[in-house]
């Protein structure tokens, strides 16, 4: 196994919750459940953009034999993660694809960071082909991150918005985790993040340690939508017609 595969094994596929994991665990756990549970209206060609060092690449290939190629899309450069891996680069302006040439197209908590979304959901509406799914991503929840390029923090209404200007249909929008989740993603971002020290710092993580997975445990997601709901992040499907 290469080092790519023992990272993605981890950090995004086993990842374990401990002091140096606790800030990213519920939102790894949240995205990996939500890409186990999409990945089977994949098919053909997929296209994974912004797909860093593509830890979800052995779970698709290995569980859905209807894809047939995986195409990891990147930056070709990166101060802050290793692209080289990509099979192809792009300047997150123009994809290097032709129009309607991938079956299906994912991207995970990449949509944050593009601060013209509808130029960048358009570009992906016209590599995907006609009746293509694509599958996305979101924090709601989160700290700056990747910082200066995090541009957005979507709620249900404003992603659909951007997805039916860039032309997709059937518009599917689920949230990643409801009031506990967003207590557990907080909780071990603070022990983690904040400014605590010493026996304080100690104390924050033994204690995180203790409710997280009793709160993703009891969690309850709320799709509605309705006032007052609570989300961590979002993830969907939508197609191009």
């Amino acid at each position: 196994m290469d080092q790519r595969m023992l990272d993605a094994e981890k950090h995004f596929l086993n990842i374990q919750l401990n002091e140096e994991t606790m800030d990213v665990y519920m939102p790894r756990q949240s995205i990996l459940k939500a890409v186990k549970d999409s990945f089977h209206v994949f098919e053909g060609d997929l296209l994974d953009v912004g797909c860093g060092q593509m830890p979800y690449r052995e779970l698709i290939m290995d569980g859905n034999r209807k894809v047939k190629k995986y195409i990891g899309l990147d930056l070709e450069s990166s101060s802050i993660h290793n692209t080289s891996v990509a099979d192809l680069h792009w300047d997150a302006v123009t994809i290097p694809l032709s129009d309607n040439s991938v079956d299906s197209i994912m991207a995970t908590e990449v949509l944050e960071h593009s601060f013209h979304p509808e130029q960048t959901l358009s570009e992906i509406h016209r590599v995907v082909k006609p009746g293509g799914i694509f599958f996305f991503t979101v924090p709601f929840l989160w700290p700056l991150h990747e910082t200066p390029y995090d541009a957005y923090r979507y709620t249900p209404f404003s992603i659909r918005m951007h997805l039916e200007k860039a032309g997709f249909t059937d518009i599917k929008i689920s949230s990643l985790g409801g009031w506990h989740a967003s207590f557990a993603q907080m909780l071990g971002l603070w022990a983690k993040e904040s400014n605590l020290e010493g026996w304080r710092k100690k104390w924050a993580a033994k204690a995180a340690k203790k409710l997280i997975p009793w709160l993703i445990k009891n969690d309850v997601k709320d799709n509605s939508f309705g006032q007052h709901c609570m989300f961590t992040g979002l993830y969907g499907t939508a197609i191009k017609n």
